[in-house]
This record gives C-alpha cells, structure tokens and sequence, in this order.
C-alpha cells in the first residue's frame, strides 16, 4: 500500500471535486419535493462505483428509495468486506442559519460545508475512492462488496426486507461502516458501541377548533399547555426518565468501565465554550461522557401548535404536536420502549385533551468486542496512517441497521468512522475536514490488508 499517499497527493484535488459534485444533488429523504434528487443520487453514486471499477453494480429498488450495489470478487477463497454506507442527508432546514446554501459546497478553513459532507456522502465516498485506488494498483487483497442506502435518515425503513430478500448477495464475513467519528484529528478512535432509536410522533388535542383566547381562555384546555406539561413530566429533577418500565432492561456498565471511558480527553470547559452553555446536565450520577454513550436518553426533536406566523394572534389552538426521541443502550428493544412511551405518555396526559401517540422509527443498540479480529484490524490500520493507536469509544449516535447485519447475515460490523463531533452533522453548516476525508482513503486501504492478514 505504499503508493497511498503518493496517489492521493496527486489525485486530491479530482477526489475533491467528485465528493462536491455529489453533495450539490439535494438529496432529503425525508421531504417528498426531494423525491426525484434522491433518485438521482443513487444514479450517481451507481455511475462513480462503476467508475471505481467494481463489478455488476445495480441500482436496486425497494417501496421506498433504492439501494445500489456493487462488488468486485477477486478469489472466492479469500474473505469479504461487505461496505455500508447512505446517500440520502437530513433536512437543511433551517436555511437562514446555514454561513452559505447548504447543497452549494464551499471550502473554507480546510473543510467542506454542505449537507451530507460528513453524514454520509463524504464518509461514504472515501471508500469509493479507497477501493479504486486499490484496484488501479491491483492491490485488492479480499473480496468487496458495496451497498449504499437512500433511507438511513429517515430509519432505514426497507433495508430489513431488502437484506432478507438479497441475503446470498450480502454475503460476507464482516461489514465495515464510515458513518461515526474519531475523538480529535491527533487523536484517533474506533467506534465500539452505538445507542439505539425509539422516535415517535405526539398528537395532543383539546377543543375541536381554535377559539379566541379571550373567550375561551381559562375554561377550556390548551393542548400546547398540556403537551408541555406532559412532555416536563418525562423527566424528575435529576433527569432520570419517569416512563414506567424504562430501565428495567437497561444493561449497566461496570465501574472498570467507566474509569476507562472517563481517561479520554474531555474538556467542560471547551465543551460548554464551543457550545456557549452556561452549563452541562444530565441524569444525576453520569459525567457528560457517559451521558453521551452509555445512558438512553428523551429529547423533543420538535414542538409545534397555535399561531407562529409574525405579530400577534390570540388564539387557543385546537392542536398541539411534538416529536420525540429516545436513544437506547444494550438490552434495551425500540418496540418495547415505543410501547412503554405511549402508554406512559397516556397515563400521565390530562383528561380533558385527547392523545395520539405514532410510532415513527428505530433501530436496536450495539456494542462490538475489542478483542475480535475486525477490532484489531481495524485498530492496525488507524495507527499505522495516524502513527498512534486508535482508543475504543461508544458512541451515542444510531446506525439501525448495525444490529441488523448481525442479525440476518451472521457477522459482526466494524465502525472505523472519521468525521468529529464538531462537524454539526444534522445542524446548519454541517462540514466535514479535507483532511479528514483524505486520511479515511488512506487508512481503509490498510484495515483490507491488515484484515486479510488476519483471517487467513
């Protein structure tokens, strides 16, 4: 692999260019008007893993947004490197708060702003560019298999069914994804466990229209009032969850291991400076490290109801709405906790309003061995292009479909991602380093050889 770093110092500026190109298609899942531009992502991205030269790459249909394929089997007696990634972006609203138009891709400061830059069209792309580095050389030392999805943001809602159905396709012996992030660009780390998903959709209703205030205001319930008073309720004084059953299942980590977590390099201060807090919270007990990786949590994603509109409207409005999350750890299950939220939610709702509770989507916990033969590859490969070696880290983010693959296709997942926590993926000027983007085409290349090594 030592024609690496001569390969992507000369080729850098193209892989730039392609990664921009890419991220100009305003490709949002999850608002229809976006429909047609998701589409044409997955053409796109079809045509550069054609272009990378992997074999029989197909866009492939589901019910919902395709998913394309690719792959290039060079000995069947050698291991399988099945690759994940997605080609669909969160919402770029709101659009006033983004430094320049979100799918207009600028470079400034040594980083590429857009949406979709680190989640996960640049993390995606680096091993498209990887494997074609690879096969230019003839240095592919396993067998590659590709997939990309255009549905991960909005819960990855067909790919169970797309598994199933192209099971003997996916074969493999492991499954690598680019879609977390490193602790600092001096300080690499490999992703070793994710939190869950429960995200659900809350509807509160009081009168049947909206009335004037002054008329109705004090005798008939506001549903904004009651969902707000719900919603306060989800949570005690120490911010411990009060949905009945909520922990039951929840697998508690050791002190060992929390010393451990608690060595990385963490700096409050920094912390609440970047972010302009006054202060950090969380659920009493937990450092901030830990309330970000090994604790589930429940926020409200979005509220809304009543006038919003500019100047004033004295309105008691007849609805009222919220969209929750909850993020899991180990033991816990998205379909029980959807449960246990609705009821919950039910129970403690005032009666005078009326309440419906939809469950939108989720994804199930993970944690990955450290002592596997993906781990170790996968460590080998950061310290050999970062010269130190990489720290095991949980993440608090979801990628739902990592329980998924071990499920269906029997094999571990390795998340060797390499964005960092400051990128603002799923914020206004979401951006991703050049650097960054350019070590993850450097280091992929070695966890093929390092794993390859290892499995036979």
């Amino acid at each position: 692999m030592d024609f690496l770093r001569h390969d992507i110092d000369i080729e850098k500026d193209r892989f730039i260019a392609e990664l921009m190109d890419l991220l100009r298609i305003p490709s949002v899942s999850a608002d229809p008007a976006f429909r047609e531009d998701v589409f044409r992502t997955a053409d796109a991205v079809a045509a550069s893993m054609k272009a990378a030269g992997l074999d029989k790459v197909e866009v492939l249909p589901t019910p919902g947004f395709p998913v394309v394929f690719g792959e290039k089997i060079i000995d069947n007696t050698l291991p399988t490197v099945l690759v994940y990634g997605h080609y669909d972006v969160q919402p770029a609203d709101p659009y006033e708060l983004w430094h320049s138009p979100p799918f207009e891709p600028v470079i400034k400061d040594g980083k590429i702003y857009a949406r979709g830059a680190c989640d996960d069209k640049g993390q995606m792309y680096m091993h498209v560019k990887a494997i074609e580095l690879m096969l230019k050389h003839n240095a592919l030392p396993c067998n590659v298999k590709m997939i990309v999805e255009g549905e991960e943001e909005v819960g990855s809602n067909h790919l169970g069914d797309f598994i199933n159905e192209y099971k003997e396709k996916l074969k493999c012996d492991v499954v690598l994804v680019s879609d977390t992030s490193i602790i600092a660009n001096d300080l690499p780390s490999v992703t070793v466990g994710l939190r869950g998903l429960c995200y659900m959709e809350v509807e509160v209703t009081g009168p049947n229209r909206d009335l004037h205030s002054g008329v109705y205001g004090g005798a008939v319930p506001n549903p904004i009032n009651a969902l707000c008073e719900i919603i306060a309720n989800l949570k005690d004084e120490n911010d411990h969850i009060t949905i009945d059953g909520f922990y039951d299942d929840v697998l508690e980590v050791s002190l060992e291991e929390r010393k451990a977590m608690n060595e990385a390099p963490f700096d409050v201060d920094a912390y609440k400076k970047d972010l302009a807090l006054a202060d950090v919270r969380g659920e009493k007990g937990y450092t901030p490290l830990e309330h970000t990786s090994i604790r589930p949590t429940v926020d409200v994603n979005g509220i809304w109801g009543g006038y919003t509109g500019e100047g004033a409207k004295t309105v008691l409005p007849s609805k009222a709405f919220a969209k929750i999350s909850m993020r899991l750890v180990p033991n816990q299950q998205s379909d029980k906790i959807a449960e246990l939220f609705e009821a919950h939610f039910r129970k403690i709702a005032p009666k005078s309003v009326h309440v419906k509770v939809t469950p939108h989507h989720g994804g199930e916990p993970v944690v990955v061995p450290t002592d596997s033969i993906e781990y170790k590859a996968a460590a080998m490969a950061m310290e050999k292009t970062y010269g130190k070696a990489p720290i095991p880290q949980r993440g608090g983010g979801s990628i739902p479909i990592v329980a998924l693959f071990e499920q269906v296709l029997g094999v571990k997942t390795v998340l060797m991602g390499f964005g960092l926590d400051s990128d603002d993926i799923h914020s206004p000027n979401e951006h991703y380093g050049i650097f960054n983007y350019l070590k993850g085409i450097e280091t992929i290349p070695y966890f093929y050889e390092y794993y390859t090594a290892l499995r036979t």
